[in-house]
This record gives structure tokens, sequence and C-alpha cells, in this order.
């Protein structure tokens, strides 16, 4: 189901770019506005998501977390022993 609005652009040099990029390409502007949301939303999302890692990271190495090659490498030594 397809859904409309408005959007006014401020800068009419915007406009116009879009306008002769949609035409250049063979699309519509109204897909290419679409892709660029989408695109947006996905970046917000992605960064959302990293720092939520970075959180979760540093509350790991807070806790005394190793990587897991360390880890393995010593059980590796102990192993040995």
């Amino acid at each position: 189901m397809s859904k409309r609005m408005t959007v006014i652009f401020e800068d009419e040099a915007l406009y116009t770019a879009l306008k002769v990029e949609a035409a250049r390409k063979g699309r519509h502007a109204k897909d290419i506005v679409a892709e660029a949301v989408s695109e947006w939303l996905e970046a917000r999302e992605d960064e959302e998501l990293r720092a939520g890692l970075e959180g979760a990271r540093h509350e790991w190495e807070r806790q005394g977390g190793v990587e897991a090659s360390e880890f393995l490498r010593q059980l590796k030594v102990s192993s040995e022993r």
C-alpha cells in the first residue's frame, strides 16, 4: 500500500540536482528520495547497534573479559603443562 506525502525543498539547488539526477538515471525523483530515506534509517539503526555493542564491550572489558584468541592460547598453554 503506497502512501503520499509532500516534500518541500527550501534549497532550490538541491531540488534541481535531484531532478537532474533522476532524469540522468531514468528514475523517478520519488524513488530516489525513498531510497535515500531508507538508507538514512538503516544508518541510524547501525549507529544504535554500534553504540550498544561498544557499551557491551566496555562492560565485558570492565569485568575482565579477554579476546577469544588469547583465551584459546591460555587454554593451550595450560593443557601442555
